[in-house]
């Protein structure tokens, strides 16, 4: 590459002074303000059961979808019962699990937990060894805990399948990172008078661009941005994952990636998108934290009524993410049982309240929890 040409934000003799409209910014970061005061406010209503069981599926969902934006699938439940056993936390027994999970967890849960401690190439090389316990990304070996070299050519950042992979940029020539992360980190633990927020967004973008390892820098730049957000919140607690809703918009993540890189340091837009994308992810957050408390109650109020393990695992199912009406067909797929088994599992929550009965009847004939008011 002609670094003549200055095709990069990298390249560009300011770099890295980055320069955006503040005053542009101002409507949508008073809305992020706001929006996460309500949610914490919410959450500090709640007693410690429901905070914990909130922060830890915001936890779970965070290690999760980070990895599934870099093509990697993780199990919800062993990440779940990772993150669980992390936390001390009782959920009816530990799944087994694997060093690569551990890894993602580790670093999710260090980000957040940890806020308050410098972020330090150390540190750094500890979370990038987590995520690849055995030196190897795909059927490559790499090197962890230490920063790239290039030696089979420059770091191109690309999306995609491997028959349509894109490049979005290059990076950073292997000889300028230990100046480049210098730079970054003493920057990022410096007091200003940037808002926390704004920072968490700008290390993101910042960290994205130097590239330093091998792979996982997207990983842990979202860990990164986790780590200033919960600076922000002043929390230990995460109750909301950025990472989640970035996996949802993966697709305008990378193409304006590509566009910040090969723009100039006027990261405006930037700063909008991840702004309005954390902004999403806490209406999404504080629409689960509904759930958890409708959840909770509903379970509260049938507390000494017993139930059999169909009951149990329909009626989850219902108060989670059901798709669809609950008929008797649904029933028996869901739990593997017989039409009349089924049934007679329907008639017992017909008769105890638990479910009413849509008007229809016959074979449209379907079935609603029956929610109550929460108790104040």
């Amino acid at each position: 590459m002609n670094s003549g040409n200055k095709l990069y934000i990298w390249q560009q003799d300011e770099w890295p002074s980055w320069r955006y409209n503040h005053a542009q910014l101002m409507p949508l970061l008073g809305q992020v303000h706001q929006s996460l005061g309500r949610l914490t406010g919410r959450m500090r209503d709640q007693g410690i059961s429901s905070q914990s069981r909130v922060n830890l599926e915001a936890l779970t969902l965070d290690a999760v979808k980070t990895s599934e934006i870099e093509g990697e699938r993780l199990d919800y439940d062993t990440v779940r019962s990772s993150v669980a056993n992390h936390l001390g936390m009782d959920i009816g027994g530990i799944l087994p699990t694997d060093r690569n999970v551990e890894g993602v967890v580790d670093m999710v849960l260090d980000a957040t937990a940890d806020h308050a401690k410098p972020l330090t190439e150390a540190r750094l090389h500890r979370w990038h060894e987590g995520l690849f316990p055995f030196a190897r990304s795909d059927m490559s070996s790499i090197s962890t805990g230490s920063w790239r070299t290039d030696q089979d050519g420059p770091m191109q950042v690309i999306s995609g399948p491997i028959q349509r992979r894109r490049v979005h940029f290059e990076a950073p020539e292997a000889p300028r990172l230990g100046r480049e992360i210098a730079v970054f980190l003493s920057w990022f633990d410096k007091p200003d008078d940037t808002d926390p927020i704004l920072k968490a967004a700008l290390a993101h973008l910042w960290f994205v661009t130097i590239h330093p390892y091998d792979d996982g820098n997207g990983r842990i730049a979202r860990a990164i941005s986790d780590l200033a957000l919960a600076r922000a919140d002043l929390s230990s607690q995460r109750f909301y994952s950025v990472s989640a809703q970035i996996q949802k918009e993966r697709k305008t993540y990378y193409e304006l990636l590509e566009k910040t890189q090969k723009g100039n340091l006027e990261v405006t837009e930037w700063l909008t998108w991840f702004l309005s994308c954390l902004l999403r992810a806490l209406k999404y957050a504080d629409e689960t934290l509904t759930q958890v408390l409708s959840k909770a109650s509903f379970w509260q109020r049938w507390i000494t009524t017993p139930f059999n393990e169909r009951q149990i695992k329909v009626l989850n199912l219902m108060l989670h993410d059901f798709q669809g009406k609950l008929t008797n067909k649904k029933w028996t797929a869901l739990c593997k049982c017989s039409s009349d088994t089924a049934l007679r599992d329907i008639n017992e929550l017909l008769t105890r309240g638990v479910l009413a009965k849509s008007e229809s009847g016959g074979r449209s004939t379907s079935y609603a929890l029956v929610i109550y008011p929460q108790q104040a």
